[in-house]
């Protein structure tokens, strides 16, 4: 076991590592030494192995907690072995509580594409699914839009059409597997299901691939796709379009195309749900005296507000209809929300002054005010 390399190394990653960053670089390698990829050549079929055995470890939070603990002696103490791989041959015990006679490593490896593949070396892989951003403005959010996206995506290669090979050699059933697949290593209830290193679980082989896919079938393209993003979404939702992922092999269903949403914060308004909120600033005349004011909404429409006399600092108005859409009932719109910043005036003239200290005369200050009695809705907005 002094040759084994670490499985971190292997696949070319630190150790904390996420999920997604683990099953990236094993894709990476898994396609770069690929039996089909690499016929003949043993040593690309060794490092497919490693890098399959590593992924086999590290995908599973069990198994990869382990290692980290105890390293490579710790897995197979787990699976009873005397110091071989657990991966190969058979199985001494079960620190797993798994049932071995049971375990196919195909299944470990088959969504590792972007879809399922059966038991059997049915050959076929339903296309990745691809995810991707788009970044929209608040006023974008409300209307809608619909807009053209640029992405990378997988496509049936033009060269073979899909097939993976140069002429019309087609593939021939694999001599490792028989064209199941799978090969069983161990006797009775200790034999464990490995997927064909040869084949990759398809039971076929390309005996001459195409030079332009390399066998896989498939070529990535720069693509463009029109999207149509509905009225009131919101940062986090996500457009689905079914069918415009990365193709599949040999045929196989494509996957699908998500469309992942952030709005940009806007200057003024913000976002609470389908309603909007905006701070109005009012002048101390206006929220004494009253006034009617004009504003500009969020889709570009001139709206007239009454200021009531003698409106308070931080006072709210509802107008009923003028904010977002819902997004599952476009029809209908949420709330916005006007909340009122009286600005106290500052630096007054001499004029102003004399004015304000006439008012104050005839008014009349308090000068030992009581403090309003805070209700349990005032306590709640305050403290909590």
């Amino acid at each position: 076991m002094a040759d084994k390399r670490d499985y971190y190394e292997v696949l070319g990653v630190s150790k904390s590592a996420s999920a997604d960053e683990i099953k990236k670089a094993y894709r990476k390698l898994a396609m770069k030494y690929h039996p089909d990829r690499n016929p003949g050549d043993q040593s690309a079929v060794d490092k497919f192995k490693e890098a399959s055995e590593a992924y086999a470890v590290l995908s599973d939070d069990q198994k990869r907690k382990i290692y980290d603990q105890y390293g490579h002696a710790g897995l197979n103490s787990q699976f009873g072995g005397g110091g071989g791989n657990p991966f190969e041959g058979g199985f001494g015990g079960g620190g797993f509580g798994f049932d071995f006679g049971n375990i196919d490593l195909g299944d470990l490896f088959g969504s590792f594409f972007g879809g399922g593949r059966s038991r059997g070396g049915s050959g076929v892989r339903k296309g990745a699914d691809k995810v991707i951003q788009v970044n929209l403005t608040l006023e974008e959010a409300m209307s809608g839009k619909t807009m053209e996206v640029k992405f990378d995506r997988e496509e049936t290669c033009s060269a073979c059409h899909g097939s993976g090979s140069k002429g019309s050699g087609g593939r021939t059933r694999c001599p490792d597997c028989g064209g199941s697949g799978q090969i069983r290593r161990g006797n009775g209830m200790f034999s464990i299901a490995q997927t064909c290193p040869r084949c990759g679980g398809r039971g076929d082989v390309i005996e001459n691939p195409c030079p332009s896919c390399h066998g896989t079938g498939l070529q990535r393209n720069r693509v463009t796709e029109t999207i149509k993003i509905p009225a009131g979404i919101d940062t986090g939702k996500r457009v689905l379009m079914r069918g415009r992922g990365d193709a599949g092999e040999n045929g196989a269903p494509a996957g699908d195309l998500h469309v992942k949403i952030a709005v940009k914060p806007h200057e003024y308004f913000y976002r609470q749900g389908a309603d909007l909120v905006i701070s109005l600033p009012i002048s101390f005349t206006q929220a004494v005296l009253g006034d009617e004011i004009t504003i500009t909404t969020l889709d570009n429409k001139s709206l007239k507000v009454k200021v009531s006399a003698g409106t308070e600092n931080g006072k709210i108005l509802r107008i009923k209809g003028s904010g977002m859409p819902y997004l599952d009932s476009p029809t209908n719109r949420g709330d916005l929300y006007i909340k009122f910043d009286v600005v106290v005036p500052k630096n007054l003239s001499h004029d102003e002054k004399r004015i304000l200290e006439e008012f104050r005369r005839v008014h009349g200050e308090n000068k030992s005010p009581t403090p309003n009695k805070i209700s349990e809705e005032d306590q709640r907005e305050y403290y909590f």
